[in-house]
């Protein structure tokens, strides 16, 4: 797995391509009804069967690239070290380590190193996510129920 460090925004030639691509791909998506449906290779005429699965994924990937995100492909099973998860969260390891001291989210530990599922890391963000977003509502009623915005 390529580290978060190594991800790097498609270039603009990629970002075109990736719009074109998408477009075909999608349109060609909701005419498939195999399960693994078999392409061909123009450059070397070769014909390979791909799973549905993996052609859907390959059309989200084409669309982040084409709007110029990164991307990164992570097996959700994957274990992650307090430093990469770290990385993710956008906070220090130290916190992480306070994180996962305090049950916040799920680890192992194997020897004095802690792994953290990358699942578990995801639904935390999410539950983090969603707790800052009520939290902002609650501080926007307050604000209106003290009418501190103009009408």
């Amino acid at each position: 797995m390529n580290g978060i460090e190594d991800l790097e925004k498609p270039s603009k030639e990629e970002q075109k391509a990736a719009i074109v691509s998408y477009d075909a791909l999608s349109a060609m998506l909701e005419q498939i009804h195999s399960e693994n449906p078999e392409i061909e290779i123009e450059e070397t005429n070769e014909r390979i069967k791909i799973p549905l699965k993996a052609l859907r994924l390959l059309a989200k990937i084409l669309k982040a690239t084409s709007q110029g995100k990164p991307i990164s492909i992570v097996p959700i099973a994957t274990e992650l070290t307090t430093q990469a998860a770290a990385e993710l969260l956008g906070c220090s390891r130290p916190h992480v380590i306070k994180l996962l001291e305090n049950g916040n989210i799920n680890f192992t530990k194997i020897g004095k190193h802690r792994r953290i599922k990358y699942q578990d890391l995801i639904d935390y963000k999410k539950k983090m996510k969603a707790e800052q977003r009520r939290l902002l509502m609650e501080i926007m009623k307050a604000d209106e129920e003290a009418e501190l915005y103009d009408s």
